[in-house]
């Protein structure tokens, strides 16, 4: 039996290194401890309200109970703010103005989810029914029920899809507000909250809340809970996000199905076409061919390059969860590679395959690209580098389905569809006094070094509180690594709910 397992219950949260920790972040561990099962079970109650941007209905149930969470927690001016649009999911604001405070933070999460398919899950889930299992299923972890006795260990986990990604930074952020002042602390900064409705939809109506209320979000730091913590297991800290732009290929072969012994080595087959365009975008080495790909990124600062170099190798470890055995790009490790702009293919399609193949030359092949952008990149302006690179392979580039015309004309046809939610990169100074002020508040909280990240390798639209707050942001992720978010299977482990409720109060009571 495992050490960890010999010590289930309120002491499962406290038996873990304390000295470098602060005594708030004892005190607010404490209150974690006495507190887990009300924690955990409202917590499961919030994850069981169906969170997909478009179900309008369980949306607003959502919103109705974070408003309900919020008032129980003392916070103030809780209000929504909506787009003009009917139905758009509303932000859910709320306010701790705090006599005497020279500062404000404005704490973001968002309460939406990815959409789920159930069959996808593992048997005995449920996206919006959460249970409880004794670690991760893919290493053996069993379903139990939840304990009569309060009683949890740290490497449980929920299973549920928001867990991690972002419910789990929703509720910790409220949970550590409430924790702070039942502790007898109170925060040294006005505190803002503010929680997204729509964020894994892209964000459409983000712009439109921002410009509204400007007066209302005015802030010295937005803080972004959301994504994980470091594969290390370390806390970290991320100064930036990706941008990310989308395109949408279809290459066009004959108007008809074709039987592939009768017109192989004649008819031009669509997928091969697709698959020898989409290898003429990368090397060997993982570097994009596109002309220019990389000519307006912006270089990271000698503070920004100083911290990459200190951030801990998971190459090894990474390889081995993965089971891969190389990476694409060999000369960079994981923290450089997501540094840099990024070409990626979501998914490709033609014909059919398994069971339902058959011997034909397919009518199309389609694929979608994914680009991953960097400070210093547009979205419009990188996807028009990818377009451009397909027009030199020799594509006749079209937006809409060919004529007969345009067939007879040309013989390499593709329809070319630019996604029209794509968003640039944002990134804020680590030098900033501020930012110094987080990284020490969050230093209290655990004896290892953080891990400071000039940028995610993931993608929030943090550019537009640039745009229209003139906002600096930083995110203090909370969620483990392996939590599976935007897939099956999501789930977080309660330690890391835990010690994310000390890091968000430490924030709210850093000096």
């Amino acid at each position: 039996m495992k050490k960890s397992m010999l010590f289930l219950g309120l002491i499962g949260f406290l038996n873990q290194p304390s000295f470098a920790q602060s005594a708030e972040t004892l005190s607010i561990r404490n209150y974690g401890s006495q507190n887990a099962d009300k924690i955990i079970r409202e917590f499961s109650e919030f994850l069981s309200i169906p969170n997909v941007a478009s179900d309008t209905a369980n949306i607003r149930k959502n919103a109705a109970a974070i408003m309900d969470m919020m008032q129980k927690r003392g916070v103030k001016n809780v209000q929504l703010l909506s787009p003009a649009a009917p139905g758009a999911p509303p932000a859910v604001y709320g306010e701790v103005m705090v006599p005497g405070a020279t500062q404000t933070l404005i704490f973001y999460a968002h309460y939406d989810g990815q959409p789920v398919n159930p069959a996808q899950w593992a048997a005995g889930l449920e996206p919006f029914g959460p249970k409880l299992f004794t670690g991760a299923i893919d290493k053996g972890g069993k379903n139990i029920p939840f304990p009569a006795n309060g009683k949890y260990d740290r490497d449980w986990r929920i299973y549920a899809r928001s867990a991690s990604d972002d419910k789990g930074g929703v509720y910790t952020i409220l949970n550590a507000y409430e924790a702070l002042t039942k502790s007898g602390m109170k925060p040294t900064t006005n505190l803002k909250f503010f929680f997204e409705g729509e964020e894994e939809a892209g964000s459409p109506h983000l712009d439109e809340i921002l410009e509204k209320h400007q007066s209302l979000l005015q802030s010295d730091l937005w803080i972004i809970c959301d994504g994980p913590v470091h594969q290390s297991g370390k806390k970290q800290i991320v100064f930036g996000v990706r941008g990310d732009a989308h395109i949408d290929l279809t290459v066009y072969g004959p108007k008809r199905p074709l039987h592939s012994g009768h017109y192989g080595n004649w008819a031009p087959n669509p997928a091969l076409m697709l698959a020898k365009l989409l290898a003429s975008m990368k090397d060997d080495d993982g570097r994009v061919l596109v002309k220019g790909f990389y000519d307006d990124v912006i270089p990271l600062s000698a503070s920004e390059k100083k911290a990459m170099r200190e951030v801990p190798s998971v190459e090894a470890q990474m390889k081995s969860e993965l089971g891969i055995s190389a990476t694409e790009m060999p000369e960079s490790v994981l923290n450089e590679a997501i540094s840099m702009p990024s070409l990626n293919i979501n998914g490709m399609q033609s014909g059919n395959v398994g069971k339902m193949a058959s011997n034909q030359i397919p009518t199309f092949a389609t694929a979608v690209l994914d680009l991953r952008l960097v400070l210093g990149n547009d979205a419009q302006r990188q996807q028009q580098k990818v377009i451009d690179h397909i027009a030199a392979q020799g594509y006749h580039v079209i937006d809409h389905e060919p004529t007969d015309a345009e067939r007879a004309n040309y013989a390499k046809l593709i329809k070319v569809i630019p996604g029209d939610d794509g968003y640039n990169a944002q990134r804020t100074s680590m030098d900033l006094p501020i930012a110094q002020k987080v990284i020490a508040a969050v230093q209290t909280t655990t004896p290892d070094p953080l891990v400071l990240q000039p940028t995610s390798g993931g993608s929030l639209p943090l550019y537009l509180f640039v745009k229209y707050l003139n906002a600096n942001t930083m995110t203090v992720p909370i969620a483990n690594h392996d939590n599976n978010q935007h897939a099956e299977n999501e789930n977080i482990r309660l330690g890391n709910l835990f010690d994310g409720l000390e890091t968000m109060a430490a924030v709210m009571g850093m000096r």
